[in-house]
């Protein structure tokens, strides 16, 4: 059986892949954040990414990251990824610096409730649904305007971006139409809200590349630096 690279060969790799799609587009590659998802893999394993000189953790679970924290034994910025639901915004605004799953003023206001006294406020973006898939979670391109609207004046909370999901494809190109649409919608909320949205969380293992050639300023990529999940 051939061997696994270690997880900072693949990192390495990765960066690469990242610094070339950003060149490509006439881009700084440190505007790109790497956001390393663990879901799945162990705190040695996450360790081991941080030591190879990932800054930045993405979860989709929060009972996962809450046990992986207590075990990581080195500073990093934690993010979630996945689905948050309202009952559970208390504890995800204890345990992450983001959240770009927001999906609600009432997620929103939930977060904001909780957030520490002491902590910086929590960045949050907005997910924006863009497949019209009914098993997918996010706002609607016609309420994005509204639900920004409602969350800009939060407080304990900052509205960074926007993020979305794309449908997923053997071809990476499949995904470059969601891309070039959040971007476009991103800039239009800048525009009529006069607030800036510098983030845009867009690409995961198979599509990051595309991603960044459309303006992605964050990168959630999981399989590509860790390998397959074991959980």
């Amino acid at each position: 059986m051939e061997a696994v690279p270690p997880v900072a060969d693949r990192l390495e790799t990765v960066r690469a892949r990242i610094e070339a799609a950003a060149l490509r587009a006439d881009r700084d590659p440190l505007d790109v954040r790497l956001v390393a998802v663990s879901k799945g893999m162990t705190a040695d394993r996450v360790d081991e990414a941080i030591a190879a000189g990932v800054e930045d953790i993405g979860e989709n679970r929060i009972q996962e990251a809450a046990d992986k924290q207590r075990e990581v034994r080195n500073a990093v910025r934690w993010h979630l990824i996945g689905h948050l639901q309202t009952n559970k915004a208390a504890r995800a605004a204890t345990l992450f610096d983001y959240v770009h799953s927001v999906d609600s003023k009432r997620v929103a206001d939930a977060l904001s409730a909780h957030r520490p006294a002491g902590r910086d406020p929590i960045g949050v973006l907005l997910e924006v649904e863009l497949t019209g898939l009914p098993s997918r979670y996010g706002v609607v391109e016609s309420d994005v305007e509204g639900v920004v609207q409602q969350l800009v004046n939060v407080p304990a909370i900052h509205v960074m971006g926007l993020m979305t999901i794309a449908p997923y494809s053997a071809d990476p190109e499949d995904a470059r139409a969601s891309f070039t649409r959040l971007r476009h919608i991103r800039d239009h909320m800048e525009h009529v809200t006069g607030w800036a949205l510098p983030e845009l969380s867009m690409g995961m293992s198979n599509d990051f590349e595309v991603a960044i050639e459309e303006g992605a300023t964050m990168v959630r990529i999981g399989r590509a630096i860790f390998g397959e999940r074991v959980a």
